[in-house]
């Protein structure tokens, strides 16, 4: 019964250890802007842009995959926020982001 506490113990540790060492090489880097936009559009999820939910147009933003804000819901004054936003922060490329509101 020892025996098997102690091997459930070391196989835990090597584990763990294993986790630990992927968490830090394996890490995927993501891009804030995609946080700061999705907490700017009003959190509908609704879709009526064409994308599975906020997250995914902030995504569509940030990546330059659209050009446009094509949220429905969203009012004029965050839309001017979400452009004046991508157009002065920079990425970690360094390229900032210009679409129209």
């Amino acid at each position: 019964m020892l025996y098997a506490i102690l091997m459930m113990l070391v196989l835990g540790a090597v584990l763990g250890l294993g986790l630990g060492v992927a968490d830090k090489y394996l890490k995927v880097e993501t891009d804030e802007r995609v946080d700061t936009v999705t907490g700017m559009l009003p959190g509908y999820n609704c879709g009526g842009c064409g994308y599975p939910g906020c997250s995914g147009m902030a995504e569509a933003l940030v990546s330059g995959e659209m050009d446009h804000i094509a949220c429905k819901p969203c009012k004029d004054d965050k839309k001017k926020e979400i452009v004046d936003y991508l157009a002065s922060t920079p990425g970690p490329d360094g390229n900032t982001i210009k679409i129209k509101g």
